[in-house]
C-alpha cells in the first residue's frame, strides 16, 4: 500500500499545470482557453494543450493562442483521444498539480485556487466540482436542464450538487500529480469514462476522491439531437464495458437506463403480438406490453411539467425530446458495451 497523501505533499507557492485534450472543436476551445489564462491564482501557471488531428480550424486557432501567451505550449497528440491526451500532458507538466480542463469547459476565476486550497486541506488526490451545464439556444438549454436534474444524467453530485465530501467521480478534476504517476496515469484502452476509471484506481490505492460544490464549470452542451444522440451512445456504450471490466463497482443507477429500453423494447414487440392476436380472433392477451412504453411516455410527461415548466415552450418542446434521446441512446449503448456486442468499441469516443 503506498503511503497515504498527505496535506504538507504542497507547499506554496503551488505551481499548476492545465491540461486540455482538443480535437475538432474551433467553436469552445478560445472560450476554455481564455477561461484558464483569467484565473485569479498567484502561483506558476502552464497550459498544455494537447492537440488531435483536426481539420476543422482547431489547429490554427490553437496554435495562435499559443504565440499570444506564453504559459499556452501545444502538444501534439497523434492519437486524437482524450485519455490520450491527457497521459500527454500530465508528462510534460512541471508543477505539483494538474488540472483537467476539457475544451466545452469554462472555468470560473476563483476555480483554481479553491481547487488547489481544498487539496492541501482535505489532502485528496482529486478534487472536482459540479458541470453546470449551460445552454444558448432552446435545444441546448433542454439538454442542459436534462444534464442537471436526477431524470437526466442519474443525479450524480456533480450533475445536481450535493454536500462536500468524499465521492466516487467528480467532474474534470484537479489532482496530485504524484498521485497521478502512483497510479500509472490514464489508462489509454477506455476511451469515455476514463475519470471515472481512474479515480476508482485513487481510491483502491489509498487516496480520496473529493467533491466540493464550491467548484462549478460551465460547459457547453451538444448542440443538436444527432450530435447528443451519438454522445450519449458513446457514454454508454463505454459505461457497459466499464461495468463488465468492474462489476463490483457499479450501482444500480448505471442499470436503469439499459432496463429500461429493454422493458420498452419487449413491451412493444409483445404489444404488436397481441394486435396480431386480435387480428387472427384470439384472445389479444399480449397487448399488455404496450403497457410498458405508455409508463414511460408518462414518465417523460410528468418530468417534462416537473423540471421544464416555465422554462419557456421551446425548450420544454424540446425537453420532451432530449430526455428519450438520453436515456434510449444511453442505454441501448450501455447494453451493446455489457454484453460486448460491438466489433470495435475503440472507435466509439463520442466526438
Amino acid at each position: 500500500m503506498p503511503d497515504q497523501p498527505h496535506p504538507a505533499d504542497l507547499s506554496p507557492p503551488i505551481g499548476v499545470s492545465y491540461v486540455m485534450p482538443v480535437l475538432n472543436d474551433a467553436s469552445h476551445v478560445r472560450d476554455a482557453v481564455e477561461s484558464i489564462l483569467a484565473q485569479e491564482y498567484d502561483g506558476p501557471v502552464e497550459v498544455l494543450i494537447a492537440l488531435g488531428p483536426s481539420i476543422d480550424g482547431t489547429t490554427e486557432l490553437v496554435e495562435a493562442l499559443a504565440s499570444r501567451d506564453a504559459r499556452v505550449h501545444v502538444l501534439e497528440n497523434e492519437v486524437g483521444s482524450t485519455p490520450a491526451g491527457l497521459n500527454i500532458g500530465i508528462r510534460a507538466a512541471v508543477h505539483p498539480v494538474v488540472v483537467r480542463v476539457d475544451s466545452h469547459s469554462m472555468l470560473p476565476v476563483d476555480y483554481t485556487r479553491i481547487a488547489v486550497e481544498t487539496l492541501v486541506r482535505t489532502g485528496a488526490d482529486n478534487v472536482g466540482g459540479i458541470m453546470d451545464a449551460r445552454g444558448e439556444t432552446p435545444f441546448e438549454r433542454a439538454v442542459a436542464l436534462a444534464y442537471t436534474t436526477p431524470v437526466g444524467l442519474g443525479g450524480s453530485a456533480f450533475h445536481v450538487g450535493g454536500r462536500e465530501g468524499a465521492v466516487e467521480t467528480v467532474y474534470l478534476g484537479v489532482f496530485r500529480r504524484s498521485a497521478l504517476e502512483r497510479v500509472g496515469l490514464f489508462d489509454e484502452t477506455i476511451k469515455r469514462g476514463q475519470d471515472w476509471e481512474l479515480n476508482r484506481r485513487l481510491r483502491q490505492t489509498g487516496g480520496t476522491v473529493w467533491f466540493t460544490p464550491e467548484l462549478a464549470v460551465t460547459y457547453r452542451p451538444r448542440s443538436s439531437l444527432e450530435r447528443l444522440a451519438r454522445q450519449m451512445f458513446s457514454t454508454g456504450l463505454w459505461r457497459g464495458e466499464l461495468a463488465r471490466r468492474f462489476p463490483a463497482a457499479n450501482g444500480l443507477r448505471y442499470f436503469v437506463p439499459p432496463a429500461m429500453v429493454v422493458g420498452v423494447v419487449l413491451g412493444l414487440v409483445l404489444g404488436v403480438i397481441g394486435v396480431v392476436q386480435a387480428a387472427m380472433g384470439q384472445a389479444p392477451w399480449l397487448l399488455v406490453g404496450f403497457a410498458v412504453p405508455l409508463v414511460y411516455l408518462l414518465f417523460v410527461i410528468a418530468a417534462t411539467f416537473a423540471y421544464a415548466r416555465g422554462r419557456g415552450a421551446a425548450t420544454a418542446g424540446w425537453f420532451v425530446l432530449v430526455l428519450p434521446c438520453i436515456h434510449v441512446a444511453w442505454g441501448t449503448g450501455f447494453v451493446l458495451g455489457y454484453l460486448s456486442l460491438t466489433s470495435n468499441i475503440a472507435e466509439h469516443t463520442g466526438r
